[in-house]
């Protein structure tokens, strides 16, 4: 019989795991007390440990987070009394309600005597934001990147992805997926949600075996017949 167990993210300081990958990006969340302007944006590819690291500065700061696409014109005075997170800005782009509301929440924030931290895929010039006096706020924003993981750090986030799901692989998955998969924490969570679905009820659980099934199957290296 399969039980579906819900994931359940670790998303503690404790539980982000610093290699030369990140290090420079928790240095500047660390430091939010001394942003230059009290701001900063973080960006990095999707699943990288932006969340991650915006609930870690949260907790630390008392801020909360919202999502850029929720913000709201008349919720303005509310979210600007503490520090606040805003993730996905980009996605607002071309989207002139959201950039007044985001632009009059910036404002405020920092009026206030506050910090706003932001969270994009891309850097602010990348965004196309369309409001002349949003886009020039934000391209003076110090932005703190998140790097592509080396095989520590893409050891550690399929270790925690695992651990997330309550799933113990066999010692030998997580050195072969680093090998073979696609060197992205998207690749990442794609891989450990599908073994996670494929290995329910099995009596072996993860294997190396189901492991090299998982990335023929997803397209991330051709089934062969040896490793």
């Amino acid at each position: 019989m399969k039980f579906d167990i819900p994931a359940r993210p670790a998303l503690g300081r404790g539980d982000f795991y610093v290699t030369h990958s990140n290090a420079v990006a928790l240095g500047l969340v660390d430091t939010w007390p001394n942003w230059p302007n009290g701001k900063l944006v973080l960006v990095g590819p999707s699943g990288s440990g932006k969340t991650h690291l915006a609930h870690v500065w949260c907790a630390e700061s008392g801020g909360r987070m919202i999502a850029a696409r929720d913000i709201r014109t008349e919720d303005v005075p509310s979210l600007a009394d503490n520090p606040i997170c805003v993730e996905d800005v980009e996605d607002i782009a071309g989207h002139s309600d959201a950039e007044e509301a985001l632009f009059h929440l910036h404002n405020l924030v920092l009026a206030n005597g506050h910090s706003i931290l932001l969270t994009a895929t891309r850097a602010p010039s990348s965004w196309d934001v369309q409001l002349p006096d949003l886009a020039s706020r934000m391209s003076g924003t110090t932005v703190a990147k998140l790097a592509t993981p080396d095989d520590i750090l893409l050891s550690a986030v399929l270790a925690k992805l695992f651990a997330d799901r309550q799933i113990v692989p066999m010692a030998d998955v997580i050195p072969y997926l680093v090998r073979w998969m696609p060197r992205s924490f998207e690749a990442a969570g794609q891989v450990v949600a599908h073994l996670d679905t494929e290995a329910l009820g099995t009596p072996k659980g993860v294997t190396r075996s189901l492991a090299r099934a998982t990335l023929a199957a997803l397209e991330f290296r051709e089934e062969t017949a040896s490793d």
